[in-house]
C-alpha cells in the first residue's frame, strides 16, 4: 500500500493564526484555528516544475492548487473582498477546466481549479 491522498498542507506563516482565519473566511477551509476540512474526492496533481519555471513565482518554492465547485461565484466573492484575481483566457482548457490565481496575505501563490463537467454517456431518463 502507498500513499492514498493528500494528509495535510503546512506553511510558515508570520501569523499563523490570522492566515489560518483567511484561509477559512475567503476559501472555506478549517475552521480558522487548525484548517481541517472534509474533501470530496477527485484528482490531485503531484507535479514538480523545473526550478525556472514561470508557472508561478520562481520565488516560490511552493504552488497551493484547490479544487473548486463554482469557480465564477467563488472570483467574485474574492474580488468583493478586495482580494486581486488573476485569470488568462489561455489558462483554460475544455479537456482539463478553468483557472484563476490569487495570492495569500503572506504571498503564497493559490491555483483555483474547476474541473470540467463530466458528461456521462448514460441515456437521459
Amino acid at each position: 500500500m502507498g500513499v492514498t491522498g493528500v494528509g495535510g498542507i503546512f506553511l510558515r506563516a508570520n501569523d499563523p493564526k490570522a492566515l489560518s482565519a483567511w484561509y477559512a473566511t475567503h476559501l472555506g477551509i478549517g475552521d480558522g484555528q487548525w484548517g481541517m476540512w472534509e474533501q470530496e474526492a477527485g484528482t490531485t496533481v503531484f507535479s514538480p516544475f523545473a526550478r525556472d519555471s514561470d508557472h508561478f513565482p520562481i520565488d516560490r518554492q511552493v504552488m497551493l492548487n484547490y479544487r473548486v465547485v463554482g469557480l465564477d461565484d467563488l472570483l467574485g466573492k474574492l474580488r468583493a473582498a478586495g482580494i486581486d484575481v488573476i485569470t488568462k483566457a489561455e489558462w483554460n482548457d475544455p479537456a482539463t477546466g478553468s483557472f484563476a490565481r490569487i495570492y495569500d496575505p503572506e504571498g503564497n501563490p493559490i491555483e483555483l481549479w474547476e474541473a470540467p463537467a463530466v458528461e456521462s454517456d448514460a441515456p437521459a431518463a
